[in-house]
């Protein structure tokens, strides 16, 4: 009777595990947003000097463009520390610490997010769908993937918190950035939102980052619950004596 409950609490909390995933990375709605998502990115041009900064044991040159300050809902990510990046360690790039795809404006007006489908790679994030009509209204000029660079512990932590679907807030500055630790490396930033492809992306040494609001609520907690009773089903399992047949 015991292994028999085991075994259907591990079938149940394996099944939410994996809904509660699915649905927690699911978009929000149009009428779930801030409506200071409308509003487009603001960018004005700064004369500043370049300066240094330690990371990971690596000098950074930053030389700041414009000052940027954006929000928007975040529709993909990608984490510069997850284990299939190489890039980021070929090239010493201890200051990248995650790129989010964002989109705003018009995209958030008339919904037409909901219907794509978004992914990160790398330094890309990439967009696709089967809805020709959805495809038509979304507007490519309101979409950003952004590099985001800092030497703050408390911003790394914020940034890495972040998921999609939520509704953040940061400002900083479109950035420049180079080392020469082993290597001459440099990257560039976007200071336009009307490109695409290489070099299209947008790089913020950020000042400031806020996370106006989760997404994918309750679904999100529900994945720890089901985690856990997934957890404590398997070692009940395990931890079940052996029974022989005579």
């Amino acid at each position: 009777m015991i292994r028999r409950t085991i075994k259907w609490l591990l079938s149940i909390s394996l099944c939410l595990l994996l809904v509660s995933l699915w649905r927690s990375e699911v978009l929000p709605s149009p009428n779930e947003l801030n409506p200071v998502l409308l509003n487009e990115p603001l960018q004005t041009e700064v004369k500043l000097p370049a300066f240094e900064t330690t990371t990971g044991g690596v000098t950074y040159k930053i030389q700041p463009l414009y000052d940027y300050d954006l929000v928007g809902l975040v529709v993909s990510k990608h984490d510069a520390n997850t284990w299939w990046d190489y890039l980021h360690r070929e090239w010493n790039d201890n200051l990248n610490i995650t790129d989010l795809c964002v989109v705003w404006g018009n995209n958030v007006r008339n919904g037409s997010y909901t219907e794509i489908n978004f992914s990160s790679g790398q330094f890309t994030c990439n967009f696709s769908t089967r809805s020709n009509e959805a495809f038509a209204a979304f507007d490519q000029t309101a979409i950003s993937n952004n590099h985001l660079l800092t030497d703050k512990p408390q911003l790394v932590k914020i940034m890495r918190k972040v998921q999609v679907g939520d509704q953040i807030h940061f400002r900083g500055r479109l950035s420049e950035y180079s080392h020469n630790h082993g290597f001459a490396f440099k990257r560039g930033t976007s200071i336009v939102r009307t490109d695409t492809g290489n070099g299209a992306c947008e790089t913020v040494f950020v000042d400031s980052f806020e996370i106006m609001k989760t997404g994918g609520q309750p679904w999100r907690k529900l994945v720890w619950l089901a985690t856990i009773l997934l957890i404590a089903s398997i070692l009940g399992w395990f931890l079940q004596p052996v029974r022989f047949n005579d």
